[in-house]
């Protein structure tokens, strides 16, 4: 038994995530109630299997159950009882139902702009003081919503800073009058204060289980960010990833490509870990021009044992699926977050704005 609590994120149907803090023997669902957050419970004793969840990422003990509650096959898929489970290290559990079902609404927090800077005409990057921000955890890949000051609207960013930032940073592509945009290029300054909502989502890092090929497609790139500054950190304490990752970052031009500087830092960090950048622009001078797939090598496909990570336009997302298609590839897992610059609160957005 471990000596340590360990974070636990509750993943809700909805797209909200919730963590608790579990301590050395005791059960999720308990550490989940203490934290007055209702997981789906009923008999505590392992024999209803009311509250069977999936864990995406970590390790613990199971616990004991009867076959009826949990077939051997399940626990064998990764599902588990947190009536029952004690974590061995920080998990990441699936949970059937809604945050609302479990009384447990979604956060809101209140930042400051400590600086908003210009990539281009078309992309801002913007970094926030978050007030209480020990009380703000996330996982790499997910976003917030983010009200646009003097209105009435929101938008979705995802975090391109890692969890552990004491800042955190985001991408924003602009769209013609749009509300975001607008305020961004018009109104806005350092200090001001900022509402966000969140943190919301089911696009996030997994545990690398076999060789991970990540694609982005302009800001697309703020959640790997994120998920490569994890494993950063993670490499950085000696844990560094068992098998390969590859990221293919496209643009449409030239100016599309942003925090390259910070790819290069990641690929001198993390063991394992390279990555290319392509340009759709016929004109440019980039080495490597076209789409993404079209510089995609037999190894980063791993005949189909790989794990995909892709955000981008919904174009591009369709694309690289008719890719996959098209080559006979059906990846172990295929997550992927689509984004529309001037979309309101959809389900996945990254780095989009309007």
């Amino acid at each position: 038994m471990t000596d340590t609590n360990h974070s636990v994120a509750l993943a809700f149907e909805d797209g909200i995530t919730r963590f608790i803090d579990v301590k050395p023997g005791q059960t999720v669902a308990d550490a989940s109630y203490r934290a007055r957050i209702n997981i789906p419970l009923d008999c505590r004793d392992g024999a209803c299997g009311t509250c069977k969840a999936f864990c995406e990422s970590g390790t613990y003990d199971g616990g004991d159950y009867i076959e009826d509650a949990l077939t051997d096959d399940e626990a064998d898929a990764g599902y588990c009882l947190p009536c029952q489970m004690t974590p061995e290290s920080d998990l990441v559990l699936r949970i059937s139902g809604t945050a609302e079902m479990a009384k447990s609404g979604v956060g809101h927090f209140t930042a400051t702009i400590e600086t908003l800077h210009w990539y281009a005409d078309n992309t801002a990057g913007l970094t926030l003081a978050v007030e209480d921000r020990e009380k703000l955890a996330y996982l790499p890949g997910q976003y917030m919503n983010v009200k646009v000051p003097g209105t009435d609207e929101e938008r979705s960013y995802s975090f391109s800073s890692g969890p552990d930032a004491e800042k955190l940073t985001f991408l924003v592509r602009t769209a013609p009058d749009g509300v975001m945009t607008t305020y961004l290029k018009e109104r806005a300054a350092e200090g001001d204060t900022l509402t966000l909502e969140g943190p919301k989502g089911s696009f996030f890092l997994r545990d690398v289980k076999r060789p991970v090929l990540m694609l982005a497609g302009g800001t697309g790139i703020a959640p790997q960010l994120a998920m490569l500054e994890k494993l950063a950190g993670a490499a950085s304490e000696g844990v560094a990833p068992a098998f390969p990752i590859h990221l293919a970052y496209g643009a449409t031009w030239d100016k599309d490509l942003v925090e390259v500087e910070a790819l290069e830092r990641y690929a001198a960090t993390i063991p394992g870990f390279t990555f290319d950048t392509i340009v759709a622009d016929a004109e440019s001078e980039h080495p490597k021009k076209g789409y993404v797939t079209q510089h995609l090598l037999p190894e980063h496909l791993n005949d189909g044992d790989v794990d995909v990570y892709l955000c981008g336009p919904p174009a591009m997302v369709d694309a690289v699926r008719r890719y996959f298609d098209g080559e006979g590839i059906e990846p172990t897992n295929f997550y992927y977050e689509r984004f529309a610059v001037g979309v309101v609160n959809a389900p996945a957005l990254a780095g989009a704005a309007a």
